[in-house]
């Protein structure tokens, strides 16, 4: 695929530098109306409390400043936008703005034709404030095509109490002692591991990790470009997934749990202390305090970063992360590329971490992140050798999705190691 081989390194592996020193509607484009007022879409996936209204505010606020433009949004279910957004691509009815996670994922749209060049359009300072590292993900060729909301490392959340209540004195750095910590939560009665399996994606990011810890950095920065499958270091992690699962570390009816949708989802478990862990990028501080029982961030929740695995040839502290931002559909009207200019600003992105309870991604914003929980994940961003894009987002939705299905099918028992890597080899091969 020509798009994709023409995709930076950049795409696969999100460069640090100075990034941390501090139910939808159609999609049909505005364009302008009588008198020169118009209208954008925009599709976000932020469908409740304090994420959806920052979007409304940002809306009407940039409608104060520029009254002809009314930005139309929609909420999107999370585990719906992938979906969403391909129809919408496959039917050319395209929203303006919309979310995107960068990758193969981006490049894919950008293929199509669909995605506005915002290379010239981005302005100076946010170019400046941000940094050259968060648009790294949404570089395809050498051109951007979208602009950074927030950098979302990954890890694994847990309750300080309920670690207390089980006799765990420290936080895991190898799996020996995660799968110790394990065994003090069953015997206490704790579910230890919080895990969605049913949106599959989150089953997955066990996956991602092992991989990351067995395989060298070269093999994984490569995914983008020469998705190579070959290595046995993808064999050999999902053999250490599959023995790890073996312990039974998850919650009871993990296979058709959810990931954020509800108390009984995983975040909604560890937000209401029916869990003690969950292996999730970011966002999940937001999440877990929009399910906690008064909707306020979790007291007790703290972060430690995946642990080591004896044997791998993974970088040791390397990581798991993604960036998350905005596209302009190719069609959208210049206010597009205004609207996402506008969100960028000091103000607005203290405003988004404050309402996500996550990581901005202008560093001049990241004096309002204040969770305790994310400080810990902050330091270990900054210190990691390198953090690599989410696999399926890197590898792109066909192959990403048989990635994550095959994790599915192997914790579920219908498949093996080998039958896994198998999987996402043929449907590399497809493409």
């Amino acid at each position: 695929m020509k798009m994709r081989k023409a995709l930076a390194a950049g795409v696969a592996v999100v460069a640090l530098g100075s990034l941390i020193l501090a139910g939808c509607s159609g999609g049909t484009s505005g364009g302008e109306g009588e008198g020169g007022k118009s209208t954008l879409t925009m599709w976000h996936n932020s469908t409740t409390g304090d994420g959806k209204q920052y979007w409304e505010d940002a809306a009407a606020a940039f409608n104060e400043e520029n009254p002809e433009v009314t930005v139309k949004v929609t909420s999107i279910q999370n585990e719906d936008m992938d979906g969403k957004l391909q129809t919408a691509v496959n039917s050319g009815d395209m929203p303006d703005i919309f979310m995107a996670r960068g990758g193969g994922k981006l490049a894919d749209i950008v293929e199509a034709g669909k995605v506005k060049d915002l290379t010239d359009l981005i302005d100076d300072d946010v170019k400046t404030a941000f940094g050259e590292a968060p648009f790294s993900a949404f570089t395809v060729d050498g051109k951007i095509y979208g602009v950074p909301s927030a950098v979302l490392p990954g890890g694994i959340f847990y309750s300080k109490d309920l670690f207390e209540q089980a006799g765990i004195e420290s936080e895991p750095t190898s799996v020996a002692e995660l799968e110790d910590a394990v065994d003090k939560l069953k015997e206490a009665g704790i579910a230890p591991i919080a895990l969605g399996a049913k949106d599959a994606w989150p089953a997955a990011h066990w996956y991602y990790f092992f991989a990351v810890r067995a395989c060298g950095q070269d093999i994984i920065e490569n995914l983008a470009t020469s998705p190579d499958f070959t290595d046995q270091c993808w064999l050999d992690a999902a053999e250490n997934l599959n023995e790890f699962t073996a312990t039974e570390p998850f919650n009871d009816g993990f296979l058709t749990t959810t990931a954020q949708q509800g108390a009984n989802s995983s975040a909604g478990l560890v937000a209401n202390h029916k869990a003690a862990m969950e292996l999730m990028g970011a966002w999940d501080v937001g999440v877990i305090a929009g399910l906690t029982p008064d909707e306020q961030p979790l007291p007790d929740l703290g972060w430690f970063p995946f642990p080591e695995v004896e044997g791998g040839d993974g970088e040791p502290g390397a990581m798991m992360g993604g960036v998350d931002g905005y596209s302009c559909s190719t069609d959208s009207p210049a206010s597009c590329e205004e609207f996402l200019n506008f969100v960028s600003s000091k103000e607005w992105q203290e405003k988004y971490a404050t309402a996500f309870q996550t990581i901005p991604a202008n560093q001049d914003a990241t004096a309002a992140v204040t969770d305790p929980s994310l400080a810990p994940l902050m330091e270990a961003y900054s210190k990691a050798p390198y953090v690599s894009l989410w696999l399926d987002t890197a590898l792109g939705q066909n192959v990403g999705n048989a990635l994550n299905t095959g994790v599915v099918e192997m914790l579920a028992g219908q498949g093996d190691p080998q039958k896994l890597v198998d999987s996402i080899a043929n449907a590399a091969a497809r493409g």
